[in-house]
């Protein structure tokens, strides 16, 4: 509990203060966001905010996961120590992405084609050394590694993680729409896989119930994120002071499915990170009814632009859509706890 504790509070305290320094130096490079111009009014008002704030993120969770070994019993795990290198290798395709931008004066930064062959790369290697180096099991998962337990096979197993890879970091890139929503949004979902790594932790040698020696430096990797995304909501929250940019979106997305994989929570994910579902479904669902019939669903895409044309403040979704993500990652939680109760009575 204490290495939790010394990951989750270092890399909140290094957030909260490197964030503003990391303002100041980008206003004086003009580093700014650049807003597409069909994006409604309100969001032109953002135009020249500094952006790529998603490098304090990562380097302070990075730091938090490392202090959380100090003086503790915690040893390194091949598992963290991979999440941490992904997340790190997603931060860099982002942080690409917004350099270009910024350069090009556009809201235009890596063509899709550069941006995915990108994310395939680092979401592949990240599935090879998940199964040849950590030896993660190669089931189709839920709440553990034999729930469904579908063998998937190596090869199965790494198109599934490269998928769950490249979507979810898609799908947290869509969402940072609105002031604090992917940051606020994520905090969620790495809350609950802290508390369920600890849970695996404290359950995986006195039943036996879920294999995961690495869970505790999984769930210190996650804890590691929280602190970091709250203390960049601290800056980020309406009106956001610096954006996240895709430096952080593509890295959060890209932790939160390799913290499922190897957590043996591939399909809990879906649930766990439920609101970054509804949107990318929303963007699906639009471009599919649009080529297909002619016709848009939703007056814009991502939904949380479709309630701003509405006429709804930003604040009012941004609240709603946390209350949103929040019980979709506590309904992960439940149903986690849940099949726990009932094999834990088998056994």
């Amino acid at each position: 509990m204490l290495s939790l504790m010394e990951a989750g509070g270092l890399s909140f305290i290094l957030s909260i203060l490197l964030t503003p320094m990391l303002m100041r130096f980008l206003r004086a490079r003009k580093f700014g966001q650049n807003i597409h111009e069909d994006l409604p009014e309100t969001h032109q008002r953002k135009e020249r905010t500094p952006t790529m704030g998603g490098i304090v993120i990562i380097a302070s969770s990075l730091l938090g996961y490392l202090a959380g070994h100090i003086g503790t019993s915690v040893a390194f795990s091949r598992a963290g120590i991979l999440v941490m290198s992904v997340t790190v290798a997603s931060t860099f395709i982002g942080f690409a992405d917004d350099i270009i931008s910024i350069r090009n004066a556009r809201n235009l930064g890596l063509n899709k084609r550069a941006k995915l062959l990108g994310q395939l790369v680092v979401a592949s290697t990240f599935a090879v050394l998940a199964v040849q180096w950590v030896k993660t099991s190669t089931t189709l998962s839920f709440t553990r590694f034999d729930f469904p337990g579908w063998q998937l096979g190596a090869i199965g197993w790494c198109v599934l993680a490269v998928f769950m890879l490249v979507s979810t970091s898609n799908a947290v890139n869509l969402t940072d729409g609105l002031d604090g929503l992917a940051a606020g949004s994520s905090t969620f979902g790495f809350g609950v896989l802290a508390i369920i790594g600890y849970w695996q932790f404290r359950h995986s040698f006195t039943q036996n119930l879920y294999h995961l020696p690495s869970s505790l430096d999984l769930a210190l990797v996650a804890v590691a994120l929280v602190g970091g995304c709250l203390g960049f909501l601290w800056w980020n929250a309406p009106p956001a002071k610096i954006f996240m940019g895709d430096t952080g979106s593509l890295a959060l997305g890209t932790a939160l499915a390799a913290l499922c994989a190897l957590m043996n929570l591939d399909l809990l994910l879906i649930v766990i990170g439920g609101l970054f579902v509804v949107e990318t479904t929303s963007v699906i669902l639009q471009v599919f009814s649009f080529r297909v019939f002619g016709r848009r669903i939703f007056r814009m895409t991502p939904i949380h632009h479709s309630f701003e044309l509405r006429g709804w403040p930003e604040t009012t979704i941004l609240i709603r859509f946390w209350i949103l993500a929040g019980l979709l990652a506590a309904l992960g939680l439940g149903i986690f706890y849940g099949d726990f109760v009932k094999i834990a009575q088998v056994v």
